[in-house]
Order: structure tokens, then sequence, then C-alpha cells
């Protein structure tokens, strides 16, 4: 399996991200002094061109979980190649229990996916793909499939070069 580090974005600087909440789960831990409920808030950012990220925040209050989400997301940011709208080629990812299968699709047909894979892949820049979750349905594991699955995505001109063929060769025959 290739490394899925490697396309990691290092700063955030000058970015313009724009940030998803996907889900916001209510803890409830019981103790002698009665119920304390805190909230996770998993949150995905991205600018819409490419570039995609995935956080997780945990606090006391609602919107106070979703900012340490986004804070969480910007440091986990990857490039993913998005090419006229669709992804290069078909990928299938795992996560947890939560497998997932994302594939190109033709212009116009448009972002079928379900709803935590269709967050990821709006902020990404995808408008036209064909997604299937195939196992659990957990919105944290499902997020990190889908990041995983467009952090797997190569260009045919990064594959040519690791295997030091020219392009040209390919598409003339």
């Amino acid at each position: 399996m290739s490394k899925v580090n490697e396309n990691k974005i290092k700063t955030t600087g000058d970015l313009e991200l724009k940030e998803k909440v996907v889900s916001i789960n209510r803890v409830v831990k019981t103790t002698k002094g009665g119920r304390t409920f805190s909230f996770s808030a998993l949150v995905v950012v991205g600018n819409g061109n490419g570039i995609v990220g995935q956080g997780l925040g945990k606090a006391k209050e609602v919107q106070e979980a979703i900012t340490k989400g986004i804070d969480d997301a910007k440091k986990s940011l990857i490039k993913v190649p998005v090419r006229g709208g669709t992804i290069p080629h078909e990928q299938l990812a795992k996560s947890g229990a939560a497998k997932v299968l994302v594939k190109p699709a033709a212009t116009g047909t448009g972002v079928i996916a379900g709803g935590s894979m269709r967050a990821v892949l709006e902020s990404a820049g995808v408008t036209d793909v064909l997604a299937k979750s195939l196992g659990s349905a957990n919105p944290q594991n499902v997020v990190k499939a889908t990041i995983n699955a467009l952090a797997l995505l190569r260009e045919p001109i990064q594959i040519a070069k690791k295997r030091n063929i020219k392009l040209s060769k390919v598409f003339n025959g």
C-alpha cells in the first residue's frame, strides 16, 4: 500500500477554507453529582479546489467543540488530484469497519454519495463522482475512509514518473 502522508499540506496561511459540520454527538457522563453533558463535533474543511481535511473537536459547549474540530481539521489537510471536476481513477479505502468506494463520473453526473461522504467530496472540490459506503455508517469512520481514499489517488503523470515511462508512449500506442 502506498504512503498516505505523501500529499500533506504544510501551511494554511493563505488558504480560503470553508468548514462543514458533519455530525455533532452529545455524550453524557453520569457521576454521583448528576449528569455531565459534553459534545463532540466532526468537521470537514476544504477550499473547493483540491484541498480537504477532517477534524474532531470535543468540549462542554457545541460551538467550542466545532471550533476545536476546525482547528484539528486544518492540521490534517491533504491535496486531492481533481481534474475536470472528477477524480483520476477508482479507489477503495477502509477505516475501522467503514469501507468506501469512489469512482470517477462523467461531467454533469454530480456528487452521488451519502451524507458524510458528500461533505468530504464537496469540500475537496469534486463535482462529478460516484461513491458508495460499503461497511459501517459511523460518520467518523466514513469520513476517515473517504479522506484515505482521496489521499491514495494518483495522477497519471506521477505514476509515469515513478515507472520511468514517457506519457507520449502510453497515449500514442
